[in-house]
Order: C-alpha cells, then sequence, then structure tokens
C-alpha cells in the first residue's frame, strides 16, 4: 500500500524540511485529532511523549496545538520510552498516544509514531485514512472556540511506566548482587533505565544518560555497541544492555564481551518460553532475520515466519497467527505475554528473571551460529532505481550466485532515502560479490 508520509514505523525525516516542521505537525495532530474524534468515544484525549531531540521543543507545541484545534485534550508526558506511551495510552484509556521521536536517527531527524487506544501501532489501512485528512482542506476539522481541548503536563509518566513493568514481574524479583552496565543512548530511556534497574537492587554504571539535544544515538546506543562492550570490560559487570533513541530497541553484550543483537536474543527467549510451556505457537521475525536463525528454530521445532521490516508488521503478524513472541534482528522485540510494541527496558528485565539463579549471559545465548551477513545501505536520490531493468538484472544474477546456500534481500528504506542491500551466505567471497553487483546496479 503507497503511503505519502506513513513509513516502515510512523513519520520520519530531516527537521524543517518536507514532512518534519510546524505547520506538518499541526496538520498531524489536527487529522489524527480528527479522525479518533469521529470515533464518538466519550472521552477526547491524546497523550504525548517524547525523546531527546532539540527539535521536539518546536514540533511538540505545533502537534498540541493542532489536535486542541480538533477538540482533543492533551496530556504531555516529556521524555519517555515508546513503549511506555504505549502502554500508558491504554491505561488512561486514552483516544490515541503519539511518540515524537526518530528512533536510532541522528538528532537532526525526528518523526511520529502513532498508536491507538489498545496501545497498538495504527494499520496501514488507519495511516491512509489519516492522510487523507491531512490533505483534505484542514480547517473544515477546526473545533468551535468552545469545545478547543485542553492542556496538561504529567510529571509523573516515568514512575508510572516503571511500576507497570514491575508488575508483571513476582514481588519477589530483584537485582540485588547483580552488577548491570547501560547505555541509554542520549535518548527517551536516559532517566526510567537507571531508575528501574536501581530499584530492583542492582550496581549499575551508565553511559549516554547527559543527552543535550544534539548527542542522541551519537557514538552510543544501540547502533554503536562498541560503547556497551567497553563499559562491560572495565566494570566486569554481569551484563550490558544497549538502548536506541526511543528505547524500543535492545543489543545486549554478555559478561566476557560477546555483542548479541535481536535474532540471538529471541532464539533465547523462544527456547526459555518453549521449555516453560508459554510460548504459544512459535516466533515472528522479519525479511532481514539471519538465515541461521531460521535454521535454529527448524531444529527445534519451532514455527517461524517472517514478517516485513518494522516491529509493527511483526505485531500484526504475532496477532494474526496468535503468536506471543516475535522481533527484529536489530533489537526491535516485542514480548506480546506483555506488550504492544518493542520495549528495550522490558526484554533486559525478562533476560535479567532468567539469570537470577547465577546463569552466565554467556551461556544463555550461545545457542546457534549467525550465517554471515553483510548489510550495504546505499544512498540513492531515488529509491524507484530498485524498479529498473538494470536493478532487476543484478538482482537476478546475485540470486544465481548463492543458490540454496543463504538469502538475498533488497528493499527500500522506510525511512530513510536509501536501499538497502543484505546478503547471507557462508561464503565470504560470494557476500561481497553479491553486494558490489547489486550496489553498481542502485548508483
Amino acid at each position: 500500500m503507497y503511503k505519502k508520509y506513513f513509513g516502515t514505523d510512523g513519520i520520519r525525516g530531516r527537521v524543517n524540511q518536507t514532512k518534519i516542521n510546524g505547520e506538518m505537525f499541526f496538520k498531524f495532530g489536527l487529522a489524527s485529532g480528527t479522525y479518533f474524534k469521529n470515533l464518538k468515544k466519550k472521552k477526547q484525549t491524546a497523550i504525548i511523549a517524547k525523546d531527546t531531540r532539540l527539535s521536539g521543543y518546536s514540533l511538540e507545541p505545533a502537534l498540541v496545538s493542532g489536535l486542541a484545534s480538533a477538540g482533543m485534550h492533551v496530556y504531555t508526558l516529556g521524555p519517555l520510552p515508546t513503549n511506555g506511551l504505549a502502554m500508558l495510552t491504554k491505561k488512561m484509556k486514552a483516544n490515541m498516544g503519539i511518540m515524537i521521536t526518530a528512533s536510532h536517527n541522528p538528532y537532526y531527524d525526528n518523526g511520529l509514531k502513532l498508536f491507538g487506544p489498545d496501545g497498538l501501532k495504527l494499520s496501514d489501512k488507519i495511516e491512509k485514512k489519516i492522510e487523507k485528512l491531512i490533505d483534505s482542506k484542514i480547517t473544515r476539522n477546526l473545533s468551535k472556540p468552545r469545545i478547543l481541548g485542553r492542556v496538561k503536563r504529567l510529571e509523573n509518566a516515568n514512575d508510572s511506566y516503571i511500576n507497570i513493568l514491575k508488575e508483571n514481574f513476582p514481588k519477589s524479583f530483584n537485582l540485588k548482587g547483580i552488577k548491570i552496565a547501560i547505555d541509554c543512548a542520549n535518548g527517551a530511556g536516559y532517566k526510567s533505565g537507571p531508575k528501574l534497574l536501581k530499584s530492583l537492587g542492582a550496581k549499575i554504571y551508565t553511559v549516554g544518560t547527559s543527552p543535550n539535544g544534539l548527542n542522541i544515538n551519537h557514538k552510543c546506543g544501540s547502533t554503536y555497541p562498541n560503547k556497551i562492550k567497553y563499559l562491560v570490560k572495565r566494570h566486569k559487570v554481569n551484563l550490558g544492555i544497549s538502548l536506541d533513541g526511543d528505547a524500543d530497541r535492545i543489543i545486549l553484550c554478555d559478561e566476557k564481551g560477546n555483542i548479541i543483537d535481536g535474532d540471538h536474543i529471541i532464539a533465547m527467549l523462544a527456547s526459555r518460553w518453549k521449555r516453560k510451556k508459554i510460548l504459544k505457537g512459535g516466533v515472528i521475525g522479519t525479511l532481514m532475520s539471519n538465515y541461521g536463525l531460521q535454521n535454529y528454530f527448524r531444529q527445534e521445532k519451532i514455527r517461524f515466519i517472517r514478517a516485513k521490516v518494522g516491529d509493527k508488521h511483526v505485531k500484526e503478524q504475532m496477532k494474526k497467527n496468535r503468536f506471543n513472541l516475535g522481533g527484529e534482528q536489530s533489537g526491535h522485540i516485542i514480548l506480546g505475554k506483555f506488550a504492544t510494541t518493542g520495549d528495550g527496558l522490558l526484554v533486559a528485565l525478562e533476560i535479567l528473571f532468567s539469570m537470577r539463579k547465577g546463569k552466565k549471559a554467556s551461556e544463555l545465548f550461545n545457542i546457534f551460529k549467525s550465517t554471515p551477513q553483510v548489510l550495504e545501505n546505499v544512498v540513492v536520490k531515488d529509491k524507484s532505481i530498485i524498479n529498473s531493468t538494470k536493478c532487476k538484472k543484478a538482482i537476478k544474477v546475485a540470486k544465481r550466485l548463492i543458490k540454496n546456500r543463504g538469502r538475498l534481500l533488497v528493499r527500500k528504506s522506510g525511512t530513510e532515502s536509501k536501499i538497502r542491500i543484505m546478503v547471507e551466505s557462508d561464503n565470504k567471497k560470494t557476500l561481497h560479490q553479491c553486494v558490489n553487483l547489486v550496489k553498481r546496479a542502485v548508483l
């Protein structure tokens, strides 16, 4: 389904350009507020959270203005992890929740993630309806002066979120005697991450907890795991936790300094849940999930289904197939038993809960070997180059080279002007040969 504004995971782009500016955020607020108001729910409420980008200060008021102009009452929560917003949207029985974030992108980008009253990300169908409202004569949707929305700031959102997380585990669960390093990416989890772990008794070492509006994801967080690796080795901790800008992703580091990606976390959780008889149906991965993970699940007789990239699509497939576990190699992991979207801190707690009897992280995650993978993100002027005859021919030749010994995936980025080329094969020569073939075709 073609969408004008929404991409793989909400709306995202460069600040003060086409989609990400004050004028457009007013329109997004007015259009989404109008859509949910028309559902005729008694309480017309929207809640807004954000990450730590400097641009949030200019974009949030425009969004609030649009929502209030649609007649929505608005609660602003300040910096909060994305799943914290999803959980509180459901708990507060709001019509909708909006997260102002560009996730793992640099500070100069920003965007929106929209959630419905059930705490789920909006479907493509609803996003399309909101897009139509954005492009309609927007003034038609303005409320009369006496029924404009009111706006209130809530200061305890992080505490409420932490309490919800802890409610999913036994009251006796604590982290006393456990040493943890956490990298909060100078993002939305910089308050709740350390506070949560400390409240459970852990000894913690932090990095990425001093946001200045410009340093979010900068040489830190889940896209820069060397930071957490250094912290783990320096302080000899039991586990390293690395979040992204809105804390819906997690990458781990074991006590030996080995980086653990989303695929290995999912494999460990699936195996554990299967033993505990709490795994329902199987596991949802994505087109980017490692070939080695697929083979591992085949051996373990665990059903494995690939969804489109984006944790929204993972969740949709989980719901469709009635699975309770899914996620991405990048660290978006959805624990369907507890949450509706990815949550780095929730996954961290589940991992730490499994370590409570003295198990080492290196023992928990050493269960399958990843197939060698090369991922190349090629910056292009026009992403439609992927449909050219030249590109299609290169992909066909590359697939013949791989045969049945790996995978090739070429796709448009849903959030950036990039073509993503992913090749998996045990033959390293073939890996680079295939990447270069396709790369030359799109440049």
